[in-house]
Order: C-alpha cells, then structure tokens, then sequence
C-alpha cells in the first residue's frame, strides 16, 4: 500500500529558508505543500499554493508547520499550532528565556521539534566538541572560527555560540560565564581560558565552523563547511518525518540522531 504524503505548512515562505524548504519539499515525493504563509496575504502563487496569513485556516489541512521566521511569528504559529494539535519544527532562533518557557509549555500538549541548526553534520560536530572538551579537560585551552556571506551581519553566528556552548557542557562549566572576546575579520585569534570567536564575512560562504584545543604542544580541529543551503532544508524535512511518528514534547536534533 503506497504510504500518504505529509501534508506540509511553510510559514515566512518568502525568506530565504522558507524559498529553499519550498524547492527541498516539491523535490521529496513523500510530502505535499498543503499551505504558505507570510506576514502579509499574496496574490501571487507559489508552487501552485497562494500565500496565506497564519490562521486556523492556513493550517486547517496541514500534518506538520516547518517554522523559520523570527520569534513573534513562531509563537503566533504555536498558539494555532496547539489548538488544531499540528506538529512544529521549528528553525527560528534568537528567543528569550521566558520564549524558551512558552515553548517548552506547548510542547507538553504537541510534538515539537526545535533546533538552531537543522544540519545533521553542524549536529554531529556539536556532539563531538562535547566529548573532546570533557575529554581534553582544562589542560587544554579553545577557540571557535566561523565564516558566512558577507550579507550575514549578525556575529557570532548562533551555530557559532551554539559549538561553543558544547566546549562549555563537556567542561561542565556555565557557557555565558567563560564566553571570551567576539573578533571580526581576524587574520589570527588568540586561545584563553575563556571561549574567544572569530567571525569572518566574505563573498558567498554558506557557512564553515571550526573547533580548536590547544595545549601549546599539539592543536585538535573539528570543522564543517556547508556547500549548498539545501543541507538545512533536508534537515528539516528529516527531522519533520521523524517528529510524525512522536507524542508530545520538546525535541532536538540530537534526539534524533540518537545520541546520548
């Protein structure tokens, strides 16, 4: 028996990512787009979908809402999302503690899966920087380098503070406490005891990550660079395939991808 599509929902479907879901979603055979929103109606279709505002409406026919817009909208999704029991991934990053607590609270009544990086290898390096930093211990010291297109102004990036938070859990250490001095455009970095970034912002880099210990006798690198912007969309329609067969709760990508 051929298994049903999973009707899909792509909210802020004129960003970049939401043009990108849209491009990795009519490419996968086992999803439909059932509806677009944007912040404002269009009168112009997509895929063959008219952009709609977000509303019961909107989501009435959808599985699951693939969420990457900015914090106000997201919880706008979310407060549809419960009432009408839809699934969310959600990609939005940059929510404040009490944010984090509304979300957390949703998700004992949905299934939710939030993550600031839905690449499986930007996941993997995380996993990674974790038990290189409890392993390596305080003898040695850390850095973080990153890179992106220099359209990005933000910096660090948040996959940037996200790796750098793993140097922090494998040293069981608070990661707002030991974070160091944040550079831009630096040739050359220096190591401390605290977490010291480099942000680079050039021609059209998708994104490039770099881990790196020192003890002053021997350097360890994890790295990641991104080719094509469609690793993230992928992510996310892995990851919204994963959370159809979940119950209500708060997940991540290391959920997953099954690490401990």
């Amino acid at each position: 028996m051929k298994a049903r599509k999973i009707n899909l929902t792509i909210t802020g479907c004129l960003g970049r990512m939401g043009q990108q879901l849209i491009e990795s979603a009519r490419k996968d055979k086992r999803f439909k787009i059932s509806s677009l929103t944007e912040n404002e109606a269009q009168k112009k279709k997509i895929s063959g979908v008219l952009p709609q505002v977000n509303s019961p409406e909107a989501f009435k026919y959808s599985d699951i809402i693939i969420d990457f817009t900015v914090p106000k909208c997201t919880l706008e999704v979310l407060k549809i999302a419960v009432k009408q029991k839809k699934r969310v991934i959600i990609g939005t990053t940059g929510f404040t503690f009490r944010e984090e607590k509304i979300i957390k609270k949703i998700s004992r009544k949905i299934p939710i899966l939030k993550a600031g990086n839905m690449s499986l290898g930007i996941n993997l390096l995380m996993y990674l920087t974790e038990i290189a930093s409890k392993s390596l211990g305080n003898n040695f010291l850390s850095k973080v380098f990153e890179a992106h297109h220099k359209f990005k102004r933000d910096y660090p990036s948040g996959t940037a503070l996200m790796l750098g938070q793993g140097i922090a859990i494998g040293k069981n250490k608070n990661f707002h406490g030991i974070i160091g001095k944040k550079y831009l455009n630096k040739k050359k970095f220096p190591y401390g005891k605290r977490i010291n970034f480099n942000s680079v912002r050039k021609g059209k880099i998708i994104g490039e990550h770099e881990v790196l210990f020192s003890s002053g006798k021997e350097i360890i690198k994890l790295n990641h660079e991104a080719f094509d912007r469609a690793l993230y969309s992928e992510g996310a329609l892995t990851a919204a395939r994963w959370l159809m067969k979940k119950k209500p709760g708060l997940y991540s990508m290391r959920d997953l991808m099954n690490f401990k």
